[in-house]
């Protein structure tokens, strides 16, 4: 499957219309990500890291994060499942580096991220419900990895694929991804024709009803 290829043809809301319409309905998010270096588009498979607050000195700090980060796969999407705290900020430029160079594509944070700035630089795609200066070191730590997590409400397996865009981040789960990347590139297809036709002077409704997409 050409990842890369995929990206620009899919976006969320589109795969998250096929999902509906095969009855897995809670499969996107609703919280607002922000797409804070500036690549607005990600598409990958699911590196899963569950984090919790913690409220005493680590004696091991960041170890776990470390582990998960020198083990990513090319084309893996790092998963940080921090429950949407704004504690500290999970998540720098460091942390991008080293993902990047174990073939990582993008993390997701469902909490606070820190070197915004060096990471649009890098242009290292980065979604995250937050910023916050603050080091997460005796502040959260990750407690597993590469588990089932979940963030508002959906669960994020190891190896799924995940997209992340403006409008929100959308999984895919593993035994379904064919059918759903198949039927999702028909319904791009036949949306361009819609589109087309509207354009063209066609009403909507009319259009709906010649061919079916909206």
């Amino acid at each position: 499957m050409d990842l890369p290829k995929l990206q620009e043809k899919l976006y969320v809301a589109v795969l998250t219309d096929v999902l509906d319409q095969m009855g897995y309905r809670q499969q996107a998010t609703r919280s607002a990500f922000f797409a804070y270096t500036g690549t607005d588009k990600l598409l990958g498979r699911c590196k899963t890291t569950l984090w919790a607050d913690i409220f005493n000195v680590d004696e091991n700090p960041y170890e776990m994060e470390l582990q998960a980060v020198d083990s990513c796969q090319p084309g893996d999407v790092l998963i940080c499942a921090a429950g949407g705290s704004n504690r500290s900020g999970i998540w720098g430029e460091l942390l991008s580096t080293a993902a990047r160079n174990s073939g990582c594509v993008g993390v997701i944070v469902h909490g606070a991220v820190r070197d915004v700035a060096k990471m649009r630089e890098m242009g290292f795609p980065v979604f995250a419900t937050a910023k916050n200066v603050y080091d997460s070191q005796n502040r959260q730590k990750v407690i597993e990895m590469d588990v089932s997590v979940e963030i508002d409400g959906v669960v994020f397996n190891p190896g799924d694929l995940v997209m992340a865009d403006e409008d929100g981040i959308v999984v895919i789960p593993s035994q379904i991804e064919e059918q759903v990347i198949e039927a999702a590139l028909q319904k791009v297809d036949a949306e361009n024709i819609t589109r087309d036709a509207i354009k063209n002077g066609m009403k909507a409704t009319e259009a709906y009803q010649k061919y079916g997409v909206l």
